[in-house]
């Protein structure tokens, strides 16, 4: 088989004859997780022992950055270049991890380990973001494999702080600009909406989160003496929390929320079914803001969580009235709405509730700007054809993701579209235990890569 027909074929092969599963089996094995200070040198090792070797040997020449930032990861550039009238495509992806928790995972997993059971491997990064980013480089290579090349110019960026907020990209693309430069970001993270239908993502929600605290005296006091007569600071910021939505989670602080979902937004998110894939999670019609569907509240409105909460030691209480209290929050927001007006929104909200004890700390190191591409922009539409092509059925194109992604960044510093093409679904358990990813999702993603880095580089008189 020859053509794009044997592209598509050998990407999926890796899947069906192992090696893509040893591939994932090495890069899962290295606990590259960036909220630990402690594991720089496995993220440095990464990019040296497991990205730039396969990279190298597709073609490209690697450079391994630092992070501009004090306490980030590494960056791993890689640049293909086949000719000055080429396009040229940016791909992306993070080597980085969130913690393995192994405490928390069922008997017999390990996050460092993959384990299959039936389609399922389970490991921690093989949905976020390891398989996604091994699957675009090795279709990437089923490319050159069947062409003898790409017929476009690639680069691709790997960094490792992704899941502490990108710290250092915007910075590494200040410099870096010129040599990322591209006609089009191109990269796979997050899941898709529906286990079995494949869609194309135009961007992602923005993220803001921050910390209220209240600390009121030094050290606890006697609860039996003095409860009832002190101020209980897991009381007033408990209030104060409330006082943010309604009880069944509407947000009551009206900056905070678009005015309306945009008309091709609304379109788009018309007649689509969120499938979580797991029946645990169940999602009431009246939690949330009324009147909107679930498609919706998590790709077209704001959302507000309680991330933690914590006042004294709940692992060991005394008999105390305490002296402080703290929660950690966050917002998830569309382009649609200003998110530098959140925070004194916030506090103007609780001034005039009473709640000025409550200090609001800004985390700007985990915000991610929100982005949306134009749907209207060619490429696009390229990309939802190839798709269809390799598919038989046209992918469901969604105006955003729900989760928070570097796209804005990438679309400032470089001015390209940003498309995204998710290969894991809602139940991989991402960021949580048990992470995994399903087999037949990966073959289809490593044809639907294949596919589509072969249409990128057809010349005219190619064929299948």
């Amino acid at each position: 088989m020859s053509g794009r027909a044997g592209a598509v074929a050998g990407a999926a092969e890796l899947v069906d004859d192992g090696r893509f599963l040893e591939i994932l089996r090495r890069r899962v094995a290295i606990p590259t997780e960036s909220q630990e200070p402690s594991r720089l040198p496995d993220l440095q090792r990464y990019l040296e022992e497991e990205i730039a070797p396969a990279l190298s040997a597709l073609g490209f020449s690697c450079r391994i950055l630092p992070n501009p930032v004090p306490g980030g990861g590494p960056f791993l550039i890689a640049e293909r270049h086949e000719g000055h009238h080429l396009p040229t495509l940016l791909t992306y992806g993070h080597g980085d991890v969130v913690r393995g928790i192994p405490e928390q995972w069922r008997a017999g997993l390990d996050p460092w380990r993959i384990t299959v059971e039936g389609e399922r491997w389970y490991g921690r990064g093989t949905a976020d973001n390891k398989g996604q980013h091994a699957i675009v480089i090795e279709a990437l290579g089923a490319v050159i494999a069947a062409r003898g090349a790409l017929g476009f110019n690639a680069k691709m960026l790997i960094e490792t702080s992704e899941e502490i907020g990108s710290v250092g990209l915007d910075a590494l693309l200040e410099t870096e600009a010129a040599a990322l430069s591209c006609d089009l970001l191109l990269a796979s993270d997050g899941p898709r909406l529906e286990r079995d239908k494949v869609d194309v993502k135009l961007g992602n929600r923005g993220a803001v989160a921050f910390d209220l605290t209240i600390s009121l005296r030094e050290g606890s006091r006697h609860s039996g003496h003095w409860g009832g007569v002190l101020e209980d600071p897991g009381v007033i910021l408990a209030q104060a929390l409330a006082s943010i939505t309604s009880p069944r989670g509407q947000i009551l602080i009206p900056q905070w929320l678009p005015k309306a979902i945009p008309p091709k937004v609304k379109a788009a998110l018309a007649g689509i079914t969120v499938d979580p894939s797991d029946p645990s999670l169940k999602m009431p019609d009246d939690w949330g803001e009324p009147g909107l569907t679930v498609a919706e509240k998590m790709y077209g409105w704001t959302s507000f969580i309680v991330l933690a909460f914590l006042t004294g030691r709940p692992e060991n209480p005394v008999n105390g009235v305490q002296p402080d209290a703290r929660a950690t929050c966050q917002i998830r927001h569309t382009a649609d709405v200003d998110a530098e007006g959140f925070l004194p929104a916030l506090r103007a909200h609780l001034d005039a509730r009473g709640f000025h004890q409550v200090e609001i700390t800004d985390r700007r190191a985990n915000r991610f700007p929100a982005w949306r591409t134009d749907p209207e922009n060619p490429w696009v539409e390229r990309v939802l054809a190839s798709v269809t092509r390799t598919m038989g059925t046209r992918p469901t194109l969604m105006p955003n993701s729900s989760g928070g992604l570097p796209s804005e960044i990438f679309a400032r510093h470089l001015g390209c579209p940003v498309i995204w093409i998710p290969h894991s679904y809602g139940g991989c358990r991402q960021h949580g235990p048990d992470e995994h990813v399903l087999v037949p999702i990966l073959r289809e993603g490593l044809s639907i890569m294949a596919g589509l880095f072969w249409d990128i580089g057809e010349s005219e008189g190619e064929t299948a």
